[in-house]
């Protein structure tokens, strides 16, 4: 098994959540898949240096019909220099149909490593076939602060924890499993795969895998993936 087929990703549209590394991961799918495409419903940072192409388009079905380089983004439009405007979720829902992969940022994390989502996150589409939660195998063992977590409110809602507090694997596993959490809003036919991503030595392996035991028991999930998408060889192993 390779990290394309670890997450699902081969086929229809797959969404990314959390944090800890949503752009890295796209990246690396979309250079692996034949024609993939890259979009988003929320905003996105410039990413045309990891796609042949970006297409600003009100029309992402025409974009993509008519594209001939790959991998191909699409976005609505580029609201600032360093950043696009995502579709909304009903705009990329109505892509399920077109033959490529689809690749979709569903929420932002503000450079942080583990986070909750919002009341007005994510965005999934409906037609959503893979939804991916991820976090950094690294937050275990730090503080909840906003150094390395966004919305610390919220993660505290979840876990119990309060600010400050070290953060510990069933924490990250609970967070990854929870309805309010990882698996907020995943579609009723959508499959869930959570990745614990940054996973670069023995250790940090170590305490992925007692995070994805701990996910198994709280949610029937056909896997956990971990993985090190900075690496030529992203998959880390399969839990």
């Amino acid at each position: 098994m390779d990290i394309v087929d670890a997450l699902d990703a081969r086929h229809g549209i797959t969404c990314f959540v959390g944090a800890g590394g949503k752009k890295t991961t796209m990246a690396a799918l979309a250079a692996r898949l034949e024609r993939a495409v890259v979009t988003a419903t929320v905003r996105i940072p410039i990413f045309d240096g990891w796609v042949a192409d970006v297409v600003v388009t009100e029309t992402p079905q025409t974009a993509i019909d008519t594209a001939s380089t790959w991998p191909l983004g699409v976005v609505p439009v580029q609201e600032r220099p360093d950043r696009y405007r995502g579709y909304d979720p009903e705009t990329v829902a109505d892509l399920a149909d077109i033959e490529h992969p689809i690749l979709v940022k569903a929420d932002g994390a503000r450079m942080r490593e583990f986070k909750a989502p919002s009341d007005r996150e994510p965005q999934l589409p409906s037609t959503a076939s893979t939804v991916v939660p991820i976090a950094s195998a690294h937050v275990v063992g730090e503080p909840l602060t906003d150094d390395i977590v966004h919305r610390v409110d919220e993660v505290a809602a979840i876990t119990g924890l309060d600010p400050g507090d070290e953060i510990r694997p069933r924490d990250v596993a609970t967070v990854l499993a929870s309805d309010q959490g990882g698996l907020k809003d995943v579609p009723a036919d959508a499959t869930a795969v959570p990745l614990l991503n940054m996973v670069d030595d023995e250790g940090l392996e170590a305490s992925a895998r007692t995070v994805a035991e701990a996910i198994h028991d709280r949610v029937d999930v056909p896997r956990v993936v971990l993985a090190e998408m900075r690496s030529d060889d992203p998959l880390v192993a399969v839990v």
